[in-house]
């Protein structure tokens, strides 16, 4: 399942950043390889820039919840 719209997830950001949000999108990228837009339940800080929404790789991805 590579559609994860209206799903709840967590991940880590860039590798380093946990994030827990919902997918608002998910879209096949040039090449083949997922990506997802996760809105998120908290804004986080990434090198001194706050951010309320980011792009997951698939591989980011840790758990999948309420679909």
């Amino acid at each position: 399942m590579w559609d994860l719209e209206n799903c709840r997830v967590t991940g880590n950001y860039m590798g380093m950043f946990p994030i827990a949000g919902m997918v608002t999108e998910s879209r096949v990228k040039y090449g083949g390889t997922v990506s997802h837009t996760v809105a998120l339940d908290k804004p986080i800080t990434v090198f001194g820039a706050i951010r309320e929404c980011v792009i997951l790789d698939n591989w980011e991805v840790e758990k999948i919840y309420e679909c």
